[in-house]
């Protein structure tokens, strides 16, 4: 056994309260190292009558490593614990004293959850785990009232480039509304509204004010009540990182340099401000025009701060999606918290990170993040760049950098305003982005679609991938857009794709093939992935015979205990069966994956 692979903090992703009621535990060996681990718990207080050993899960691995869970339920909300691990005849115990061979006494030396504090419990909305996104750009999704079109507004459909406007607006949106309900999403986010030079918005001028060109605040008002009234939630984008050049305090230190009270609430690294080989302020990225605020500033926390409880209120709002929120103090996030979930303690914190986010959801910042590594290695399997054997490891890598509760509404998407089309990016073969698709919809997370990919629009990467929507059906892609249909009322119909365990079950080096499933205490599904250009027949041990595919209906039954399906190229399915237990399986299993080299696919 290699003890130096052995890792466990009593903290973080590693030991957290997820209920009033349990504690999760995780613990990490070397792949394939261990055969057996389990917990030994118990209270401080009363070891000997409280003690319980618990076995662990192997919920997931990646290229180097198992990853261990198990749900702990402490009688008094206190825990101590300390590990054991066997590996064929070797046993080893880990405690916060160290690893060694010989059982220590507790419960002296445990690792310790002193008290799940029901004040500290990182508590994310439940109706996020049940949404269903679908992201909208105003000016690229519909033009319900051209009244109100910028200067120089182009036909629809035109070209897009980095400065052209095409008057989507508010009117389109409603006028579109019972679209997304026959679509099957129940949540929108929106690119930013308020008032802006551009036609994404995401550079500032009023911060409490619709863009005319979109409509007004009353207008917003109204769309929002709209969508409740037809159980929508909505989310709206906040840009705190950076405004506009034209926001009237930046205009006020242009004019008035080191003598302007608002000198500090930009990071101006010298004065006169002027841009020679670059700005002399910093910016977002390096773009002259958007100047990047001091959060650290208190009169800028106020501002801002402000502006995040103004639209919770003002119009109801049910979430915050944070544009370039890792450029953005620590300090200024965990108040933002405080003051959102005050105004509305259901409102969804997005953040815009595309690395590893821990620092940031550990329940005192954000409830979830855009889930680019998600995507990024989504992407790259059904585009052929990994074997599944790698991708297995790599989702469950992902699915370890976060607590549960993240995981379950970690917000998921494939494409977005930022990259390619989902189409563009799996080399415009439909079939690949239904298999990509599929994957998302059956996935742990809160899925989101970004507008018109359900009807076969394409683009490449900004400005082309933000295109005007296509209303006219003779030019959509209505079987692609039944698929989406389709694969959204699965998910919304059944809360195993929702909250239930994910495992691995065929998975290996060389092969595209891949079989994981899906299970609660209700229903066990297992989905059938070729990711492949040529027809393939995947086989799997089943042990119940009680199989139908759950997007027909059709009895699929297993030959002599194996389960033998058929596959065209790129095609996949999806098997359920219906249970009774009282308690889902692999109830520590929860967000997990457990891959493994020896693979069940068969040519």
């Amino acid at each position: 056994m290699l003890l130096e692979a052995l890792y466990h903090v009593p903290r973080d992703k590693w030991a957290y309260a997820y209920d009033i009621e349990s504690v999760h535990l995780r613990m990490r060996t070397k792949r394939d190292d261990a055969d057996t681990v389990y917990v030994l718990t118990g209270d401080k207080y009363a070891w000997d009558r409280t003690f319980e050993e618990i076995a662990m899960e192997k919920s997931a691995s990646d290229e180097h490593f198992d990853y261990w869970e198990a749900c702990a339920r402490p009688k008094h909300k206190r825990l101590s614990y300390l590990f054991r691990i066997e590996s064929g005849g070797e046993t080893a115990y880990m405690s916060s004293k160290g690893i060694m061979h010989e059982m220590p006494q507790p419960p002296g030396n445990n690792f310790e959850f002193p008290y799940i504090h029901e004040v500290d419990l990182f508590r994310v909305p439940e109706w996020a785990k049940e949404a269903v996104f679908y992201q909208i750009m105003p000016d690229r999704f519909a033009n319900g009232d051209t009244a109100n079109d910028p200067e120089g507004t182009e036909a629809w459909g035109g070209e897009p480039k980095v400065d052209n406007f095409f008057g989507g607006d508010i009117q389109g949106v409603i006028d579109h509304l019972d679209y997304l309900l026959d679509l099957g999403v129940n949540a929108i986010y929106f690119t930013p509204l308020f008032v802006s030079p551009s036609n994404h918005k995401y550079d500032i001028i009023d911060y409490k004010k619709v863009d005319p060109q979109f409509g007004d605040n009353e207008q917003l008002k109204t769309l929002v009540d709209l969508c409740h009234e037809k159980g929508i939630r909505v989310m709206l984008d906040a840009v705190f990182n950076h405004c506009s050049k034209e926001f009237p305090p930046f205009q006020d230190v242009m004019e008035k340099g080191e003598d302007s009270k608002y000198a500090d609430w930009f990071h101006i690294n010298s004065f006169p401000i002027e841009v020679v080989d670059g700005p002399t302020y910093d910016t977002f990225g390096f773009f002259e025009a958007m100047p990047k605020f001091n959060t650290a500033n208190p009169e800028v926390k106020s501002y801002l701060l402000d502006v995040a409880e103004y639209w919770i209120k003002e119009v109801k709002l049910d979430g915050w999606r944070l544009d370039v929120a890792d450029e953005i103090d620590h300090h200024f996030w965990h108040d933002f918290r405080k003051v959102v979930k005050k105004a509305n303690p259901d409102a969804y914190i997005v953040g815009e990170v595309w690395s590893d986010s821990l620092a940031w959801l550990l329940g005192d910042q954000f409830d979830s993040v855009m889930n680019y590594p998600f995507s990024g290695t989504v992407l790259e399997f059904f585009n052929g760049g990994m074997d599944s054997y790698t991708f297995s490891n790599k989702i469950g890598g992902l699915l370890m950098r976060y607590p549960k509760q993240c995981n379950e509404v970690s917000f998921n998407l494939l494409c977005s305003h930022d990259t390619p089309r989902l189409l563009n990016a799996l080399g415009e073969d439909k079939r690949k982005m239904k298999l990509a698709a599929a994957f998302l919809f059956t996935f742990i997370g809160t899925p989101c679609i970004y507008y018109g990919d359900e009807i076969g629009l394409s683009g490449e990467g900004d400005p082309d991938c933000r295109k005007c929507m296509e209303w006219d059906p003779a030019k959509q892609d209505l079987e692609l857009r039944d698929f989406y249909k389709m694969m959204i009322s699965l998910r919304k119909e059944n809360p195993a794709l929702r909250g239930g365990s994910y495992r691995i079950l065929g998975a290996c080096k060389d092969d595209p093939c891949i079989i994981y499933e899906r299970m609660d205490s209700e229903t066990h599904f297992i989905i059938w992935m070729n990711n492949s250009p040529e027809p393939r027949s995947l086989s799997h041990a089943i042990e119940t015979e009680d199989w139908t595919d759950a997007l027909s209906g059709d009895e699929v039954r297993p030959d002599e205990g194996i389960m033998h399906i058929s596959l065209e190229p790129y095609g996949f399915r999806i098997l359920s069966r219906r249970l009774d237990w009282k308690t889902p399986p692999f109830v520590q299993n929860t967000s997990g994956n457990a891959s493994t080299e020896h693979s069940p696919v068969h040519r």
